[in-house]
């Protein structure tokens, strides 16, 4: 009776989730817990992007507390021939109920659902009036997209050198993507490129944009003077109903048509500002901006983070690509900021630099922090409009830029 009674608490401690950590590479995983700590520690406390890092940050504690359970993730490469693996092997999607929990989660960013339903909330969230009153900070958002491609070529170079052997182009464009600080995009290009390097390029890439305080105002700085820091920008005109509906439509057609590759991301973004500017579908406009964004906010972030396992997550390459998607938004920033003193000097001191930082895609945190800027010289210097137009553009510029990377790929 006792030998049954230890060999049932035997085979208890031997499935649980304690015996599965130590047998599974324990050190690997606890550094990973440690991670997801200090995430949601900055996502809570600090409150840097807490809608995206509280859901990465939990996806990554679950595979990493259970690395070894069919109740989290499928280990097997391929389910009735159908392979659908993504980080290195370690999790699949579906096959007649064998996957696990993040299995079929992953299946939206494994088809870029995700992405682009982000996209589509964004688009319906976003008001394009600073963007079509002030139509050449344009430009802006198309001089920052150059830190992109400046570090794409820079991490092919490396790869080239030796620097970096495991380099290849779909890692180069996912790692130059990060410059943009538009984590769906990011994702988008990387499930496609390089599925391999998911949680890095997408955990840099989210980290980078909730650092966005932070990396930008030295970067303005050093590249402005005091003087042009305080130059105070005209009013925007007010812009038309009419105008604000037809400009979706043009983009549509014109990026589309120019790069067919970034359909997907630039048809939602513009799909869902179309609903918004039209006026006529109020219960559609809050139903994706509010209910549908924030789900899928969350199963994306669960699938992001649910690709960081410790075995595939810790190694030399992860560093490199944090420290290369570091120098893409810095490079981004400053290319943003450069395109701005251009613009300033050619309009005679009209236009604040600043504002050319903006250019990124995060929205509203980069204009955000120009306004701050101004406001750090002159306190009634009001710039978070005038920034909102490049930073708009960014966004545009960041879809626009994957779609561009994404074609080459089909040609190599």
């Amino acid at each position: 009776m006792w030998d049954k009674i230890v060999e049932i608490i035997d085979q208890i401690l031997s499935t649980s989730g304690i015996a599965s950590f130590f047998q599974a590479g324990g050190w690997q995983n606890l550094v990973m817990i440690l991670i997801a700590l200090v995430l949601l520690f900055l996502a809570i406390k600090k409150q840097y992007e807490p809608y995206l890092l509280i859901p990465i940050a939990s996806g990554m504690l679950l595979v990493n507390l259970f690395p070894d359970l069919m109740g989290i993730f499928n280990q097997t490469k391929t389910i009735d021939g159908i392979d659908l693996t993504t980080t290195g092997g370690q999790m699949t999607a579906l096959g007649q109920g064998q996957g696990g929990l993040f299995d079929y989660l992953y299946l939206g960013v494994k088809f870029e659902l995700y992405p682009c339903l982000i996209f589509l909330g964004i688009g319906a969230t976003t008001d394009f009036g600073p963007l079509i009153a002030n139509k050449k900070t344009m430009l802006l958002g198309a001089a920052a997209q150059f830190g992109i491609f400046t570090t794409f070529l820079g991490a092919i170079a490396l790869g080239e050198w030796g620097l970096f052997p495991d380099m290849t182009f779909g890692l180069a464009a996912s790692i130059g993507i990060i410059g943009g600080a538009d984590g769906p995009t990011a994702i988008l290009v990387t499930s496609k490129l390089a599925p391999t390097f998911l949680a890095s390029i997408s955990i840099a890439a989210y980290s980078y944009m909730a650092l966005v305080p932070v990396i930008q105002p030295p970067i303005i700085r050093l590249l402005t003077t005091r003087k042009e820091r305080m130059i105070r920008m005209e009013q925007l005109r007010p812009v038309s109903k009419k105008e604000k509906i037809l400009f979706p439509i043009i983009v549509m057609v014109v990026c589309i048509l120019l790069v067919p590759s970034c359909a997907p991301l630039i048809g939602c973004l513009m799909l869902g500002n179309l609903i918004k500017e039209s006026g006529v579908v109020p219960n559609l406009v809050h139903t994706v901006s509010n209910a549908l964004l924030y789900i899928v906010t969350i199963l994306l972030g669960l699938s992001v983070g649910g690709t960081a396992i410790g075995s595939n997550f810790l190694s030399l390459q992860t560093i490199l690509i944090f420290v290369l998607g570091i120098l893409a938004f810095a490079m981004s920033t400053a290319f943003g900021v450069l395109g701005g003193k251009v613009m300033c000097l050619a309009t005679h001191g009209k236009v604040n630099p600043m504002i050319g930082a903006a250019g990124v895609s995060a929205v509203p945190m980069a204009a955000r922090v120009v306004q701050k800027e101004g406001q750090r010289e002159d306190p009634e210097n009001f710039l978070l409009m005038h920034a909102m137009g490049p930073n708009v553009a960014g966004v545009i510029g960041s879809a626009v830029a994957a779609g561009i990377l994404l074609a080459i790929a089909n040609f190599i």
